[in-house]
């Protein structure tokens, strides 16, 4: 290398040097405020003395009484890094963890909780919940905002042969999400046999939320885990609650100097960052400094012929005398004044600018004409010619569905905004559309089904819409052209039973008599599908979420997408088990035939959720009662039925009525389902209730006459625990001593 070479080296390095230089001179902390507690930086907003700081929300403590010294946020979150780039701070905190002796006995267990102060998130982002152990299951709580969040997972091996190290799967590990903007979280632990098959080589479960680069799973952790006290979890921050809008007119506003505000997520208040070609701390006063680009040859683009010269957030490229152009290194810009290429370049540019416009004519034609052709494709295969053969046949009733277009629904829609969306479940998400003549509809956007039962869809959306019941979600019509069909119901205006039995605001505006309405009006659809319709139609997916209730709370039956046609020669179908949790019927289940008692057992548990106002399947009970089927069986059996009653509904008056009602609920909720009534047997058995309800003046001998033998057919009725004498003056049930 000759000495020019030697020189030039010298100088890139010199550069680099002041550059990095300049970097670090650049201030973070306020002036007079310290800047670090032990190896841990501490930049503004944030600080640990009065007046360091932006607010109270960023004051920090050092303790400076350990070696080496701890930076803590709050009263004990020990803070490990602050990165004002991306508005996060690193934490440490607690592993949670359950250990058994070999008996299978609790020798030391503890739940680590987090609760955070105003300006702090949990970063759905960057950390995992994550569960270690061979017997093992784990849940979160968390809170965002006012809205409870609960999610967890399962961890199971046999032995640590089955283990895969950096596998997070669910054997020996398993690993969930976290929504982004919670503010605390709980972690509980559980473990299904005491590790007592396991403990040789796993006597512990552990469950922890950690920064999900840092943690890699192995065999080892299940004894280096123990030793463990605490894992990195990374938190969002955030200046204030306003957004950059409304913040900007506020005294406190915090972007300072060459900064702008911007708002990285969609919950409260707002970061700020230097503009481009400065770097600094942008909370500061003069806190974003201008960066020197022709300092670093890797921040300018000047060719050798080019003279860089740094200018105020950016920098500039002159060519030598003699020369013109910007001189930057993407081709050699600094090129003499040639005046005779000017008529050369405009031609080329002009015939550039035909070819270009040819090639996007013929792009945008092909790609129309593809497009076309596709909804065709989709139109074919989704039963479309079917579907109008067939519809042909019904012309002149006013029963017969109409074709939408895909653009119909997506004018309809916004183009399905997700603003628009109403409703999701296991088969598809329904969005709120309203069509061209103003009409308010429900579009569903199924998932994908099998290609090879188009003909029953076809069959099915037929039958649907010659379904007449003023208690069924009327089908509308529905759109072929898409690569799943689309359906389009009538809209329902005051939302779902589960949110009216469940929302704490709504469930008192039900009254029994109400909620008996309900059920008889559900159970009256149930038994039109199972025995008045041409052929038999098993919903399979009965529960409370899709019962809708209209503005006078009467009750429309919704989402048959799981639903299943019984040919008339057949009483049973062989199905892959579909429903949800809480509502599957177990004989169904286990044996995957499927049968309207199926439909029965699911009524079943709606029932007894308008008679207990309790959900289907809840992890605050016992595990013995998370299913309300056999919480409620279980209450019914030991003679304690008023216990499980919603106490809103419960009053001298109606003391037998409720008695009875859930004698019915227990039939319904049979594990044999030969051994329960039919829905028209149920929807009989309730109208008569809803009669004896309306009329309640009847004396107990008419009351006899009405209710016939059916009071005396069953053996092991529920039991309230208590008799009408039980009640005090204010109509609460009294202690009997029993």
């Amino acid at each position: 290398m000759g000495l020019q070479g030697i020189m030039l080296m010298q100088l890139t390095l010199i550069g680099l040097l002041l550059a990095s230089m300049a970097a670090a001179a650049v201030a973070q902390a306020k002036p007079g405020c310290p800047d670090r507690c032990g190896n841990v930086s501490i930049p503004y907003p944030f600080g640990t003395k009065k007046d360091c700081n932006h607010s109270q929300h960023f004051l920090l403590y050092c303790n400076d009484s350990v070696v080496p010294p701890k930076l803590i946020l709050g009263l004990n979150l020990h803070v490990v890094s602050i990165s004002l780039k991306l508005g996060e701070l690193k934490i440490l905190h607690y592993v949670g963890r359950d250990c058994y002796n070999s008996s299978g006995g609790l020798v030391s267990n503890n739940d680590p909780m987090l609760r955070l102060g105003p300006g702090y998130t949990i970063s759905g982002r960057r950390n995992k919940f994550t569960a270690v152990g061979c017997d093992t299951y784990a849940i979160v709580r968390a809170y965002k905002g006012q809205e409870r969040y609960t999610t967890g997972c399962m961890s199971v091996c046999d032995s640590i042969t089955n283990v895969i190290n950096g596998s997070c799967s669910g054997i020996g590990c398993c690993e969930t999400s976290i929504p982004e903007g919670t503010t605390n979280f709980t972690v509980k632990l559980s473990s299904y046999n005491n590790h007592t098959s396991v403990r040789a080589f796993n006597p512990c479960s552990y469950a922890f939320v950690v920064e999900e680069t840092h943690f890699k799973f192995s065999s080892n952790q299940f004894r280096d885990l123990n030793n463990t006290e605490n894992l990195p979890v990374v938190l969002d921050w955030r200046i204030g609650k306003e957004r950059c809008k409304a913040a900007r007119k506020t005294e406190t506003y915090a972007c300072k100097g060459k900064s702008e505000c911007y708002e990285p997520d969609d919950w409260s208040g707002y970061l700020c960052k230097c503009l481009d070609g400065y770097h600094g701390n942008p909370y500061l006063p003069d806190g974003c400094q201008d960066i020197n680009e022709c300092d670093d040859p890797r921040l300018n683009k000047c060719v050798k012929k080019g003279r860089c010269k740094n200018t105020s957030g950016n920098y500039t490229c002159a060519c030598p005398k003699g020369y013109h152009g910007d001189g930057r290194q993407d081709g050699d810009r600094c090129n003499l004044d040639h005046l005779q290429v000017i008529p050369v370049v405009l031609g080329a540019g002009i015939g550039f600018m035909i070819l270009l416009l040819s090639i996007s004519w013929l792009y945008w034609g092909l790609k129309k004409r593809k497009f076309i052709k596709l909804k065709e494709k989709f139109f074919q295969q989704n039963g479309g010619l079917m579907l109008q053969q067939q519809l042909s046949q019904e012309e002149g009733s006013d029963e017969t569905i109409k074709i939408f277009t895909a653009e119909e629904l997506e004018k309809a829609t916004n183009k399905y905004d997700e603003s628009n969306i109403v409703g999701r479940g296991g088969y598809g998400t329904v969005y709120k559309g309203t069509l061209t003549n103003g009409r308010i509809v429900a579009v569903k956007k199924s998932k994908m089904i099998d290609k090879s039962q188009i003909e029953q869809f076809i069959n099915e959306v037929l039958v649907l819409s010659q379904i007449n019941h003023r208690n069924v979600v009327k089908l509308l019509g529905c759109c072929l052209e898409t690569e799943v069909p689309l359906l389009v119901y009538e809209f329902i205006t005051n939302g779902t039973l589960f949110n009216h039995i469940h929302g704490e605001r709504k469930a008192s505006t039900i009254s029994w008599e109400v909620r008996l309405r309900i059920a008889t009006e559900t159970a009256g659809v149930l038994s039109y599908l199972h025995s008045a319709t041409s052929t038999t139609i098993i919903h399979r997916d009965v529960k409370s979420t899709n019962i809708l209730l209209d503005d006078n709370y009467t009750a429309k039956v919704s989402d048959f997408g799981a639903s299943r046609l019984v040919p008339l020669d057949q009483t049973q179908l062989s199905t892959l088990v579909q429903g949800t949790l809480g509502y599957l019927d177990p004989e169904y289940l286990l044996t995957s035939q499927l049968t309207e008692k199926s439909d029965v057992y699911s009524f079943g548990v709606v029932f007894v959720e308008l008679l207990t106002g309790e959900k289907a399947l809840s992890f605050d009970r016992s595990e013995e009662e998370r299913s309300l089927a056999m919480y409620f069986l279980s209450s019914c059996k030991d003679d304690n039925l008023f216990q499980v009653l919603d106490k809103r509904i419960v009053n001298e008056e109606n003391i037998e009525r409720l008695k009875e009602a859930a004698n019915l609920a227990k039939r319904c909720l049979r594990l044999k389902g030969d051994e329960r009534p039919t829905m028209k047997e149920v929807a009989m058995e309730l109208e008569r209730m809803r009669m004896m309800e309306k009329y309640a003046w009847i004396d107990s001998k008419e009351k006899e006459q009405l209710h016939g033998e059916s009071s005396k057919a069953y053996d092991n009725d529920c039991s309230l625990g208590f008799t009408s004498a039980s009640f005090d003056s204010l109509g609460v049930p009294m202690n009997d001593g029993r």
